[in-house]
């Protein structure tokens, strides 16, 4: 079980949810706003990974950094690049001893390293 749960910050939950849901595969656990029109906190998963998303502004900055381990990267890599709402910066490489991994981004450009352990 995750013990920790990163938290990027996000600008626009509309493009926040169309990367991470409809791109990467992740599901919505749960949201939370304090009234209707207030900014959003939410918690997406996708396997055993989880992440909260907030647009509060006080709660961390955009342009975060995040590894997610997985099994296979080029499984990964070879789903996600055709997809529009994924941008891969960096395809599978093993630049890092130990690890093969790739790297994207997202609307607010946190960089999301998905990593096999090699």
């Amino acid at each position: 079980m995750q013990k920790v749960i990163p938290a990027l910050r996000i600008t626009d939950y509309t493009k926040s949810k169309a990367f991470y849901v409809e791109g990467m595969g992740f599901q919505i656990d749960w949201e939370h706003r304090f009234e209707p029109h207030f900014p959003v906190f939410v918690q997406i998963s996708k396997d055993e990974m989880t992440i909260y998303l907030t647009e509060h502004t006080g709660d961390c900055q955009v342009g975060g950094l995040i590894h997610f381990f997985v099994p296979d990267v080029d499984n990964w890599y070879r789903e996600l690049k055709s997809k529009k709402e994924i941008r891969i910066i960096e395809p599978p490489n093993e630049d890092l001893e130990g690890l093969r991994m790739m790297t994207l981004v997202d609307p607010d450009d946190n960089q999301l390293r998905i990593c096999t352990r090699l």
